[in-house]
């Protein structure tokens, strides 16, 4: 008469111990997508070439027949993927991906987070946002994209607004997950870092 009810507690402490063991749900595509590099670009300097770490000008004077006109950028950001995947197969038969296997993202989100923990969106950190972009990485690798990483609303917004006129910087990261699908519709996901100070930085010349 006990027996059922102590295979139930012997299925649930295994059921329990199973789900302490850090396996993580990686979705159902076959390949990873990694993130080579994610860089950013001052909107203000058109001289400016893609880094690991952005400067973001909140305001710039631009010279308009002699004078100077207070001028707000988007910065944008570009992204390098690559396929892996999940089974690199065995020794001597090493898998690679094929077709099937190419990812388009078509969409992407950027989140601002402050190292001292203070993340009020619109107090401390420009607001998250969602918007479109669309890149395919194929099997040849070193696909590359380019998104808005600042929008030029934000600057118009706080907190970022006040800084044109207080001299102030902010120190974030922006993190930045791409979303896409695989050849097979399976859900395929990216995410990188950049740093990003924001401030009324000297115009370029």
């Amino acid at each position: 008469m006990t027996s059922k009810p102590l295979t139930l507690a012997i299925l649930t402490a295994l059921s329990m111990a199973a789900a302490g063991c850090g396996v993580a749900d990686q979705g159902r595509s076959p390949v990873v997508v990694r993130m080579d590099q994610l860089a950013g670009a001052s909107g203000a300097d058109k001289s400016s070439t893609f880094g690991g770490y952005l400067h973001s000008d909140v305001v710039t004077n631009v010279l308009v027949n002699n004078v100077q006109i207070p001028t707000r950028f988007s910065d944008p950001g570009q992204v390098t993927l690559s396929l892996v995947l999940k089974d690199t197969g065995t020794a001597g038969l090493t898998a690679s991906p094929s077709e099937l296997n190419t990812v388009t993202f078509t969409h992407y989100r950027v989140v601002y987070r402050r190292t001292d923990g203070r993340n009020v969106q619109g107090v401390d950190v420009p607001y998250a946002f969602d918007s479109g972009m669309t890149v395919t990485v194929t099997t040849a690798g070193g696909s590359k994209g380019t998104f808005d990483l600042v929008r030029v609303s934000a600057n118009l917004e706080a907190p970022l607004l006040a800084l044109a006129a207080n001299g102030e910087a902010i120190d974030v990261i922006a993190d930045v997950t791409f979303y896409g699908k695989d050849q097979h519709d399976n859900d395929v996901s990216a995410t990188g870092s950049i740093g990003v100070t924001f401030a009324n930085f000297g115009d370029p010349s």
